[in-house]
């Protein structure tokens, strides 16, 4: 089993944003079409008091993430979208603290596109964690309306857990494909504000470390130039990723 911390792939003041492999979230569809992106409502990072939380979490609790997790949340959002009484959660999954993010993407055209996601970074027990989220990341992503029951058979849930935090050097110290990256920085008015990409994102979008960064650093509402001393000025916490992801189709086989 991993060290891990769980995050559950919407975006809202003052929150953090991400991004997730097959989501095809670059800058240009940013621009063109808004739910191209994948963005994490999360609840406020301050700074060190933050990042030792997350590592102290990784630090002192195993888990590995099951298929059970993305089938609970699909159970919570039929029950939900069914008006039918919310399941228990299987025995399966422990109820320990973590943070977490939920994703449900739509399939269109042999793709999937994000439907909805929100995450936090702030541990809860994960039992009401994936519940809360299951449904906050289907029906209240600003972004999109909410998820209607006739959609059901086209989404894809998905459940990513974060490993292993650390402080880097600077912000070039991450390795593209293997971390994610969680950044710290003052905008232009000296508030400071917050972002994320998950491991796959640099990858999948073949940007570079700086692509990456300045394109993190505008998800994160930082509308001035973007300089070099800009990027000097970022506090960065690298991060890794397991994520595990069920299909309707598979839910509705059992797949757990």
């Amino acid at each position: 089993l991993r060290r891990v911390i769980v995050v559950v792939v919407v975006f809202v003041r003052d929150r953090v944003s991400s991004g997730e492999k097959g989501y095809h979230c670059n800058l240009q569809q940013e621009q063109q079409q808004r739910q191209q992106r994948v963005v994490v409502t999360a609840n406020r990072i301050r700074g060190t008091q933050a990042t030792t939380k997350m590592s102290a979490a990784a630090s002192t609790t195993e888990m590995t993430a099951t298929k059970s997790m993305p089938a609970f949340c699909f159970s919570v959002l039929e029950s939900h979208l069914q008006k039918r009484p919310h399941p228990s959660t299987p025995p399966g999954i422990p109820n320990d603290d973590f943070p977490l993010f939920v994703t449900w993407t739509k399939k269109s055209r042999g793709d999937y596109d994000l439907r909805g996601c929100i995450g936090t970074f702030s541990a809860k027990p994960l039992h009401e964690g994936l519940r809360e989220f299951a449904l906050t990341s289907a029906i209240r992503d600003s972004r999109f309306p909410p998820i209607e029951n006739s959609e059901l058979p086209s989404l894809r849930c998905a459940v990513s857990l974060l490993v292993d935090f650390s402080e880097g050097k600077d912000y070039l110290d991450w390795e593209i494909g293997v971390h994610g990256i969680w950044i710290e920085f003052k905008d232009e008015r000296g508030k400071t504000q917050t972002a994320t990409y998950l491991p796959e994102v640099a990858h999948e979008q073949g940007w570079g470390k700086v692509e990456a960064i300045d394109s993190l650093l505008r998800k994160g509402r930082f509308r001035a130039e973007i300089t070099e001393q800009v990027r000097k000025s970022i506090r960065l916490t690298r991060y890794r990723s397991e994520k595990v992801s069920l299909s309707y189709d598979e839910w509705r086989k059992g797949g757990s």
